[in-house]
């Protein structure tokens, strides 16, 4: 058996949140166990709430069902998605850590090309804390790691870097593909390995999956919305995509930083590209709408925090994306409704306690 241990000390232990959405028993712990133990979990369970959900011996963790969040957040609880991954926000707001890692249950440890397991919340860690270079690209990528630097020409004034915000790490094996890209390729695999990381330089968007993610939740978790998807909503799968866009916009306005590339998870199982291609559809042709929209995106200079920037940004997509369909009038709203819940959740100076979920 290959050996896998943590670190002696593991990286922000008390200051880290594991968030893991769910509908099943999370047998899958157990591979992670070496890295995740000495971590505090956020179990968010999707569907029904009668159901047990069965988390392995060992684990610190709470749980939070639909009940749950109903009782916490009473009326505020409509922005919180149902039969949706995108409920794995709800644990970012309850969290009272510095950092989350989120990742789906169907993700394995991975190998890296010497056949060792890869610690990825290890990896996050380092890429959130060490800076970014959004204003400059650097061609030997992340210029902090081990054996790289900035090269000739990079302009010293920048060397400093940003902040860094957000940590998005990839995925080996099934590859994180819409519906009609699943339908076209549905045996292609991902078996590259590429050693990098790097900095999505300022006013570019990306497309963020929500599987395998590190964020600092104190410079960018308001913005962290995973939208309304799901049962009652005419889209799904968007989710982490639509909190990628507004997160970047917000990023880039307030000098924050985002890394890709590094760590990679084994992604287990595909997705059945008809259910997905349902879930989809709408969003495929709204994207289109969608993504000028974000681009052009600006926020005036009273916006200087993470709040007020998410507020000025669902006014315009009320204005704006209003008029591609009355969806977007609703989760304009819902986006108010959230940052009003974090709010509550999260005051400033620290007051009551929040009554806590099931928790062991």
């Amino acid at each position: 058996m290959a050996q896998t241990s943590a670190s002696p000390t593991p990286l922000l232990k008390d200051e880290l949140d594991i968030v893991i959405p769910t509908i099943r028993n999370l047998d899958f712990l157990e591979m992670w166990r070496p890295f995740f133990q000495p971590y505090h979990l956020i179990i968010v369970q999707d569907g029904d709430p009668s159901k047990t959900i069965h988390v392995p011996e060992g684990f610190d963790y709470e749980l939070y069902n639909r009940n749950d969040i109903n009782r916490i957040l009473g009326p505020k609880a409509s922005c919180i998605s149902f039969k949706d991954s995108a409920c794995r926000c709800f644990g970012y707001m309850v969290s009272k850590k510095k950092y989350i890692f989120t990742i789906d249950d169907d993700c394995f440890v991975a190998k890296d090309p010497s056949g060792k397991d890869i610690n990825a919340l290890e990896q996050h860690i380092k890429n959130l804390l060490s800076p970014s270079t959004p204003f400059f690209f650097n061609t030997l990528y992340d210029p902090y790691r081990d054996g790289a630097d900035f090269v000739r020409g990079y302009p010293f004034s920048l060397r400093e870097g940003v902040p860094t915000a957000v940590s998005h790490g990839l995925w080996l094996n099934i590859p994180d593909y819409d519906a009609p890209t699943q339908l076209v390729k549905p045996l292609e695999r991902n078996s590259r390995f590429v050693d990098a990381v790097m900095t999505i330089p300022k006013g570019t968007l990306f497309p963020m999956c929500g599987m395998n993610l590190g964020f600092n939740r104190e410079l960018i978790g308001p913005a962290m919305y995973f939208g309304l998807m799901g049962d009652g909503q005419p889209i799904g799968r968007y989710d982490d995509m639509w909190a990628g866009w507004c997160m970047k916009v917000i990023c880039d306005h307030l000098g924050l930083g985002v890394k890709t590339g590094l760590p990679y998870i084994w992604h287990s199982k595909a997705s059945n590209p008809f259910v997905n291609l349902k879930k989809e559809y709408k969003g495929i042709y709204w994207q289109e709408e969608l993504i000028p929209f974000f681009q052009a995106a600006t926020l005036s200079k009273d916006c200087t925090t993470v709040q007020k920037c998410y507020l000025e940004l669902s006014k315009q997509v009320k204005a704006k994306l209003g008029k591609v369909d009355d969806y977007f009038i609703k989760l304009a709203d819902a986006m108010v409704t959230w940052i009003e819940a974090w709010d509550e959740l999260n005051p400033p100076k620290g007051s009551a306690e929040l009554p806590n979920g099931k928790g062991k």
